[in-house]
Protein backbone atom coordinates (compact mmCIF):
# COMPACT_ATOMS: atom_id res chain seq x y z
CA UNK A 1 0.00 0.00 0.00
CA UNK A 2 1.49 3.78 -1.22
CA UNK A 3 0.10 6.72 -0.17
CA UNK A 4 1.20 8.44 -2.33
CA UNK A 5 -1.16 6.16 -5.17
CA UNK A 6 -3.79 7.30 -3.21
CA UNK A 7 -5.86 10.72 -3.62
CA UNK A 8 -6.13 13.32 -0.71
CA UNK A 9 -8.63 15.28 -2.86
CA UNK A 10 -12.47 15.03 -3.29
CA UNK A 11 -14.06 13.18 -5.65
CA UNK A 12 -14.61 15.48 -8.83
CA UNK A 13 -18.75 16.06 -9.52
CA UNK A 14 -19.45 17.15 -5.68
CA UNK A 15 -21.23 20.08 -4.64
CA UNK A 16 -19.46 21.94 -1.66
CA UNK A 17 -22.59 23.31 -0.11
CA UNK A 18 -25.01 20.27 -0.79
CA UNK A 19 -22.32 17.64 1.33
CA UNK A 20 -21.65 20.46 3.87
CA UNK A 21 -25.62 19.86 4.52
CA UNK A 22 -25.17 15.99 4.53
CA UNK A 23 -22.87 16.28 6.67
CA UNK A 24 -24.39 18.38 9.04
CA UNK A 25 -27.18 16.18 9.47
CA UNK A 26 -24.88 12.97 9.58
CA UNK A 27 -23.90 14.78 12.64
CA UNK A 28 -27.08 15.09 14.36
CA UNK A 29 -27.42 11.10 13.38
CA UNK A 30 -24.26 10.26 14.88
CA UNK A 31 -25.25 12.26 18.21
CA UNK A 32 -28.65 10.12 18.25
CA UNK A 33 -26.88 6.90 18.26
CA UNK A 34 -24.13 8.13 20.42
CA UNK A 35 -26.81 8.75 23.21
CA UNK A 36 -28.37 5.71 22.44
CA UNK A 37 -24.35 4.01 23.34
CA UNK A 38 -24.49 5.95 26.21
CA UNK A 39 -28.04 5.09 27.77
CA UNK A 40 -27.28 0.99 27.21
CA UNK A 41 -24.05 1.06 28.57
CA UNK A 42 -23.04 -2.04 26.84
CA UNK A 43 -20.53 -1.32 24.37
CA UNK A 44 -17.70 1.40 23.74
CA UNK A 45 -16.05 3.32 21.06
CA UNK A 46 -12.97 4.70 20.68
CA UNK A 47 -11.88 6.85 17.54
CA UNK A 48 -8.28 7.48 16.55
CA UNK A 49 -6.76 10.18 14.49
CA UNK A 50 -3.49 10.30 13.54
CA UNK A 51 -1.85 12.23 10.22
CA UNK A 52 0.84 14.80 9.60
CA UNK A 53 0.91 18.09 11.24
CA UNK A 54 -2.24 20.48 9.86
CA UNK A 55 -4.11 17.28 8.81
CA UNK A 56 -7.09 18.77 10.45
CA UNK A 57 -7.53 16.19 13.54
CA UNK A 58 -9.00 19.15 15.77
CA UNK A 59 -11.21 20.39 13.22
CA UNK A 60 -13.21 17.15 12.40
CA UNK A 61 -13.50 16.14 16.15
CA UNK A 62 -15.40 19.83 15.98
CA UNK A 63 -17.17 19.32 13.02
CA UNK A 64 -18.30 15.13 13.22
CA UNK A 65 -19.19 15.39 16.87
CA UNK A 66 -20.67 19.07 17.12
CA UNK A 67 -24.04 17.76 18.57
CA UNK A 68 -22.74 14.90 20.92
CA UNK A 69 -23.44 15.12 24.51
CA UNK A 70 -20.35 15.94 26.61
CA UNK A 71 -21.62 13.47 29.41
CA UNK A 72 -21.08 10.26 27.24
CA UNK A 73 -18.26 11.67 24.66
CA UNK A 74 -14.40 13.05 25.47
CA UNK A 75 -11.49 13.75 23.52
CA UNK A 76 -8.38 13.27 24.47
CA UNK A 77 -4.96 14.76 22.52
CA UNK A 78 -1.62 13.06 23.32
CA UNK A 79 1.32 15.25 23.39
CA UNK A 80 4.58 14.93 24.37
CA UNK A 81 4.48 12.45 27.41
CA UNK A 82 5.34 13.93 31.13
CA UNK A 83 7.81 12.27 33.14
CA UNK A 84 5.23 10.28 34.94
CA UNK A 85 4.22 8.65 31.33
CA UNK A 86 7.65 8.49 30.32
CA UNK A 87 8.47 6.29 33.33
CA UNK A 88 5.57 3.89 32.37
CA UNK A 89 5.29 1.59 29.35
CA UNK A 90 4.46 3.76 26.28
CA UNK A 91 0.85 2.02 26.58
CA UNK A 92 -0.15 2.97 29.95
CA UNK A 93 -1.57 6.79 29.47
CA UNK A 94 -3.57 5.12 26.50
CA UNK A 95 -4.56 2.57 28.36
CA UNK A 96 -5.80 4.83 31.05
CA UNK A 97 -7.78 7.13 28.57
CA UNK A 98 -9.73 4.01 26.72
CA UNK A 99 -13.05 4.40 26.82
CA UNK A 100 -15.37 2.58 29.07
CA UNK A 101 -19.02 0.87 28.20
CA UNK A 102 -21.47 3.35 27.04
CA UNK A 103 -18.79 5.56 25.93
CA UNK A 104 -17.13 7.59 22.52
CA UNK A 105 -13.33 8.78 23.20
CA UNK A 106 -11.79 10.30 20.82
CA UNK A 107 -7.75 9.91 20.46
CA UNK A 108 -6.27 13.30 18.86
CA UNK A 109 -2.70 11.62 17.96
CA UNK A 110 -2.19 8.09 20.08
CA UNK A 111 0.20 5.15 20.90
CA UNK A 112 1.18 5.25 17.66
CA UNK A 113 3.01 8.49 18.14
CA UNK A 114 5.74 5.72 20.22
CA UNK A 115 6.27 3.94 16.52
CA UNK A 116 6.26 6.88 14.60
CA UNK A 117 8.19 9.83 15.84
CA UNK A 118 10.67 7.26 17.44
CA UNK A 119 10.86 5.58 15.06
CA UNK A 120 11.81 8.75 12.24
CA UNK A 121 14.47 10.03 14.76
CA UNK A 122 15.77 6.30 15.45
CA UNK A 123 15.15 6.84 19.18
CA UNK A 124 14.20 3.25 19.13
CA UNK A 125 15.61 0.14 17.34
CA UNK A 126 13.59 -1.93 15.08
CA UNK A 127 13.49 -5.11 17.90
CA UNK A 128 11.80 -2.05 20.07
CA UNK A 129 9.53 -1.03 17.00
CA UNK A 130 7.91 -5.13 16.56
CA UNK A 131 7.86 -5.18 20.05
CA UNK A 132 5.85 -2.11 20.65
CA UNK A 133 3.80 -2.99 17.11
CA UNK A 134 2.43 -6.71 18.92
CA UNK A 135 1.98 -4.75 21.72
CA UNK A 136 -0.41 -2.21 20.05
CA UNK A 137 -2.31 -4.91 18.25
CA UNK A 138 -2.80 -6.56 21.96
CA UNK A 139 -3.94 -3.84 23.05
CA UNK A 140 -6.62 -3.20 20.62
CA UNK A 141 -7.42 -6.65 20.54
CA UNK A 142 -8.50 -6.70 24.26
CA UNK A 143 -10.75 -3.62 23.76
CA UNK A 144 -12.74 -5.04 20.93
CA UNK A 145 -12.71 -8.33 22.56
CA UNK A 146 -12.74 -8.02 26.21
CA UNK A 147 -14.52 -4.45 26.43
CA UNK A 148 -17.25 -4.21 23.13
CA UNK A 149 -15.16 -1.84 21.66
CA UNK A 150 -15.08 -0.59 18.16
CA UNK A 151 -12.13 0.90 17.15
CA UNK A 152 -12.32 3.50 13.68
CA UNK A 153 -8.24 4.34 13.21
CA UNK A 154 -8.31 7.22 10.47
CA UNK A 155 -5.35 8.30 8.77
CA UNK A 156 -5.92 12.24 7.63
CA UNK A 157 -4.55 11.94 4.25
CA UNK A 158 -3.04 15.41 3.55
CA UNK A 159 -0.47 16.20 0.98
CA UNK A 160 2.60 18.31 1.60
CA UNK A 161 1.41 21.07 -0.57
CA UNK A 162 -1.90 21.37 1.40
CA UNK A 163 0.37 21.05 4.65
CA UNK A 164 2.47 23.47 3.35
CA UNK A 165 -0.97 26.30 2.69
CA UNK A 166 -2.42 25.32 6.45
CA UNK A 167 0.86 25.62 8.21
CA UNK A 168 2.15 29.32 6.21
CA UNK A 169 -1.84 30.29 7.33
CA UNK A 170 -0.74 30.03 11.00
CA UNK A 171 1.64 32.45 10.25
CA UNK A 172 -0.24 35.01 8.01
CA UNK A 173 -3.51 34.83 9.49
CA UNK A 174 -3.32 36.62 13.19
CA UNK A 175 -6.47 34.34 14.94
CA UNK A 176 -4.75 31.12 13.59
CA UNK A 177 -1.29 32.14 15.18
CA UNK A 178 -1.62 30.38 18.40
CA UNK A 179 -1.33 27.24 16.26
CA UNK A 180 1.95 28.05 14.92
CA UNK A 181 4.74 25.97 16.49
CA UNK A 182 8.28 25.77 15.06
CA UNK A 183 8.69 22.54 15.81
CA UNK A 184 5.60 21.31 13.20
CA UNK A 185 8.07 22.83 10.77
CA UNK A 186 11.08 20.89 11.61
CA UNK A 187 8.85 17.50 11.34
CA UNK A 188 7.88 18.51 7.71
CA UNK A 189 11.59 17.93 7.06
CA UNK A 190 10.73 14.43 7.54
CA UNK A 191 7.69 13.99 5.57
CA UNK A 192 8.91 10.75 3.93
CA UNK A 193 10.38 9.40 6.58
CA UNK A 194 6.83 9.89 8.09
CA UNK A 195 5.24 8.54 5.01
CA UNK A 196 7.10 5.20 4.92
CA UNK A 197 6.79 4.63 9.04
CA UNK A 198 3.01 5.42 8.49
CA UNK A 199 2.54 2.97 5.57
CA UNK A 200 4.45 -0.04 7.91
CA UNK A 201 2.16 0.91 10.98
CA UNK A 202 -1.02 0.53 8.61
CA UNK A 203 -0.04 -2.91 7.11
CA UNK A 204 1.35 -4.10 10.03
CA UNK A 205 -1.25 -2.60 13.39
CA UNK A 206 -4.15 -3.88 11.46
CA UNK A 207 -5.94 -5.36 14.42
CA UNK A 208 -8.92 -2.25 13.87
CA UNK A 209 -8.29 -1.98 10.28
CA UNK A 210 -7.08 1.64 9.21
CA UNK A 211 -9.81 4.24 6.96
CA UNK A 212 -7.68 6.16 4.97
CA UNK A 213 -9.55 9.66 5.04
CA UNK A 214 -8.70 12.37 1.97
CA UNK A 215 -8.47 15.63 4.01
CA UNK A 216 -7.08 18.28 1.36
CA UNK A 217 -10.36 19.94 1.28
CA UNK A 218 -12.41 20.47 5.09
CA UNK A 219 -15.35 20.05 3.54
CA UNK A 220 -14.95 17.01 2.18
CA UNK A 221 -12.99 15.75 5.08
CA UNK A 222 -16.00 16.02 7.91
CA UNK A 223 -18.61 14.32 5.40
CA UNK A 224 -15.94 11.11 4.81
CA UNK A 225 -15.15 10.82 8.64
CA UNK A 226 -18.81 11.53 9.91
CA UNK A 227 -20.36 9.14 7.48
CA UNK A 228 -17.73 6.53 8.57
CA UNK A 229 -18.80 6.96 11.89
CA UNK A 230 -21.63 6.83 11.54
CA UNK A 231 -21.83 3.64 9.17
CA UNK A 232 -19.96 1.77 12.43
CA UNK A 233 -22.43 3.47 15.17
CA UNK A 234 -26.01 2.11 13.12
CA UNK A 235 -23.80 -1.20 12.62
CA UNK A 236 -24.07 -1.53 16.45
CA UNK A 237 -26.96 -3.13 17.97
CA UNK A 238 -28.51 -1.01 20.51
CA UNK A 239 -30.97 -1.41 22.65
CA UNK A 240 -32.24 1.26 24.66
CA UNK A 241 -33.21 0.23 28.16
CA UNK A 242 -36.85 -0.21 29.63
CA UNK A 243 -38.25 -0.20 32.59
CA UNK A 244 -39.95 -4.10 32.61
CA UNK A 245 -43.68 -4.38 32.75
CA UNK A 246 -45.39 -6.24 36.16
Amino acid sequence: MKLSKISTKPPKGLVKADIKKETDKIAKRIAERQQLLYAEGKKAVLIIFQGMDASGKDGATRKVFKYCSPSGIVAHAFKKPTDLEFAHDFLWRAHKLAPSKGKMVIYNRSHYEDILIQRVHNWIDKDRIKTRIDAINAYERLLIEDNNTVILKFYMHISPERQLEKLQERIDDPTKNWKHNDGDWEERKHWDEYRACYEDAIKRCNTAPWIIAPVDSRWYRDYFIASKVLEALENLEITLPTIPKK
